[in-house]
Parts: C-alpha cells; structure tokens; sequence
C-alpha cells in the first residue's frame, strides 16, 4: 500500500460514514465525497410540508449490534435517539404478539405461546419452526424461498399471514414467495432466537441523518479528515500505485460506497458484479393531520391493507399528527394513481382512529430502487475487489443480512477493518 497518503470513500450513506469513521479512529485521514447535500445515502432526512421527515420510515432491532456500537462512538446516544421497546407485532383485531421481559429463550417462546389471534395449534407450529430452525444451527439447505419453507415445514396459513410474511417483507423487503429462506432465518437467529435485548424493537427519535451520519461526519472532521458534500464524483482513476478522485488525491485506498446501480459509472469493471441484481421499492406517505390525531400505538401493523406499517410520529418525534405508511416491496399498490394510494390508506388509517378528519397534507416518497431483492442464493460481491486498493461497502455486499441499516454498517467496518489490517501488515 502507498504510505502516508490518505484515504478516501465514496458515498455517504451508512456504510461509507461506517467505513470513514472506523478508519478515522484508528487514526487515519479520510476524505468523504457524497453527491447529495444531505448526509444518510438512501436513508435520509427530507423536507415535507414544514416537517423534517425521512426519504423512508425505518426501525432498527436490538441485533443491530454494529450500527449501536458506532453511534456511540461517535456520540450518538442510542438511549436518547432511539425508542426501545419489548419486541411487539400488532394488527389491530386481529393479531397481537409482544415478547414479555423475561430471558431468552423464554421471551420468545411465551411471545408466541401468549400471542392473540392465533389458535394453540398454529401457536404450536410456530414454536416447532423455530426449534427446527435452532436444532439445525440456522441454516436452511438447499436454499429456498420462504413461501416453500413454509410449504415444507405445514406452516398454517392464517399465521402465514399474520406472522412469517409480514415479518419477511418487514426484514427483506421481499415478497416471500421471491425471499431467501436462509436470509431470513439469519435474522430470526440474531433476533428472536437471540437475546432478549436482540430483540427489542429500537425505533427512531430523530430523523435518520441526525441518528447517525450527521454525528459521524462531525467525529470524522474533528480528526482531521473531510466529508464533501454536493460533490458527485465523475471520475475515479487509479494512477501508479494511488487512486485519484476528479481533482483530488492521491489516496492509497477508496472505499466505493454507493448504491449499487451506480457503480458502472465509475467502475466499469464492477458492473458484471451486480447486474445480475433485481430491485424491489418503498413506499412511505406522510399525512399530516391536526396535531389531536394519534395513533393507538407509535407503530401497528395492517392486515390486508394497501399500508403494512403505520408509524405515529408524534408519539415518536414529536411531530404531533403526522403518521408515515409503509409499503414494502413490489405488490398491488404500484399500479394504482397516487391519490387513490393515498385515499386507501386514510381509509384504513380511520379504521384505527375514530372521527379523523381529512388530512391536511399527504406526501408520498417512493424508492424504486430501494433495496435489492433479497431472493434464495443470491451471488453478492464481496468488499475486496480486483483492482488494488479498491473496496466495496453496501448493504448489497456478501453477508449474513438482508438490506438493512445494520448490513451497511457491518459492510463498512468490514472494509474498513480489511484496509487496516493490510496497512499494519505493510
């Protein structure tokens, strides 16, 4: 590796500030180059209507031990910005499972058994399913997808229905007649089969540039190095032994950290790594109501809806009467006018709270592109490429995880951790 040059990423989402901070403070220089003037790649702060919102609501889980880790580091104080709560799934009327507090693998065990809305012997499978899935060490061989593991395994439909697909299309972001089996039993693993605080539901205070990147680049410019922003990068050029980023550099190694789609741009050797991905969409509306309006809960589920998630914000930030739905992955949603979208989801939002008045604003946000599908045996490239001192960083990189928060955390320290150990042993 060329000594005493610095070091670069590209892109600053949450696996490029993950991959600058950890090799910041190990004490090296880094320079940051993100396109946006907004910190936080696809999960970021936006304006709507005179709120601070995300481009896509978002919760982590207490397994997300990484991005906990560096948010401390940098100053961030999980405990502050997040909201913990005892893991809890909710369909009003129809379903209700919250984990009591109790150690594991009881808290489990007695979520499901003490679960509303499912008969004892539905309760009885679910039970089974796990204990097959920890008496084979997680791993499901030959990968499959979930709907045919569920299939093999006499998984009863209602709770198909109010348990396995939800929570699929909630980790995944992919349907689950299309998501990988063995992805999603690594999150099960990590979560509900872990402990009990790996389970917990961890849902933000603020919003996500403020939850971590904005900390992050602070931390990062306080020693010595440099994020800039409003910068997109049109040339990445590898000269001698050193990378040169436009105008700047030379840097002895880069950290590409962009979305994945953007990488023949820069790289077009790269290309043949992920164009072999297919994509799956979010889709989050905002309605803004009189600040009275709230939510039985700061999040529910809903069952057969055109939403799945409905979160309150103002129990949440802050924002009193402003509740974000989700839709995740590719279903009927996609073909409908984005008023009558909207108008479905008021409908049902009504259903929950009784006497709403009509919104005062509505925004929709849709990510095309927001997450790869996460289908069964998926090739992912790794963070080392063939080119010298270049690495990749993503939540599309070789993992356990399905695109997450914490799977482009853990794919920046990996990066990061991989340049240092190569520079110690220079």
């Amino acid at each position: 590796m060329a000594q005493g040059l610095k070091l670069a990423v590209i892109g600053a989402g949450y696996a490029g500030l993950s991959a600058a901070v950890e090799l910041a403070a190990a004490g090296r220089q880094v320079e940051v180059f993100e396109a946006s003037r907004v910190l936080g790649g696809r999960a970021r702060a936006t304006q709507i209507e005179g709120f601070t919102v995300d481009n896509g609501q978002h919760i982590l889980v207490g397994a997300y031990t990484e991005t906990l880790r560096l948010m401390r580091a940098v100053g961030a104080d999980p405990n502050t910005l997040l909201k913990r709560t005892a893991l809890r799934f909710e369909f009003p009327g129809e379903f209700v499972m919250s984990a009591p507090r109790l150690p594991a693998p009881l808290h489990t065990a007695f979520a499901l058994l003490l679960a509303r809305g499912l008969d004892w012997r539905e309760k009885w499978a679910a039970i089974r399913l796990m204990r097959g899935l920890q008496a084979g060490k997680f791993r499901v061989e030959p990968d499959t997808t979930v709907t045919k593991w569920l299939d093999d395994n006499k998984t009863p439909s209602r709770q198909r229905q109010l348990l396995w697909q939800p929570l699929c299309i909630a980790a995944l972001n992919t349907p689950a007649d299309r998501a990988s089996a063995q992805v999603l039993a690594n999150v099960l693993r990590d979560s509900l089969a872990g402990t009990r605080e790996a389970s917990d539901m961890l849902l933000p205070q603020v919003n996500l540039s403020a939850l971590f990147p904005e900390p992050a680049a602070q931390f990062i410019t306080q020693r010595g190095g440099a994020v800039h922003l409003g910068h997109r990068v049109s040339s990445l050029r590898r000269e001698g032994d050193a990378w040169r980023i436009d105008d700047a550099g030379p840097f002895a190694q880069v950290v590409l950290a962009v979305a994945p789609y953007h990488l023949t741009g820069l790289v077009p050797e790269l290309a043949s790594r992920v164009e072999h991905f297919d994509w799956e969409p979010i889709v989050t509306s905002y309605f803004s109501y009189p600040s009275t309006v709230q939510l039985p809960r700061p999040m529910l589920g809903v069952d057969s809806g055109l939403a799945q998630w409905l979160f309150d914000r103002g129990q949440l930030c802050g924002q009193r009467g402003l509740i974000a739905a989700v839709i995740s992955a590719r279903g009927r949603h996609l073909g409908l006018p984005t008023a009558d979208l909207e108008r479905g989801i008021h409908q049902e939002i009504a259903r929950l709270v009784p006497h709403l008045p009509a919104p005062l604003a509505v925004q929709t946000i849709t990510e095309k592109r927001a997450t790869f599908a996460c289908v069964p045996d998926l090739q992912r490239p790794g963070m080392r490429t063939d080119l010298p001192g270049l690495w990749l960083a993503g939540d599309y990189v070789a993992g356990d995880y399905p695109a997450t928060l914490e799977g482009a955390v853990r794919s920046g320290v990996g990066a990061a951790r991989q340049i240092l150990a190569g520079s110690s042993a220079d």
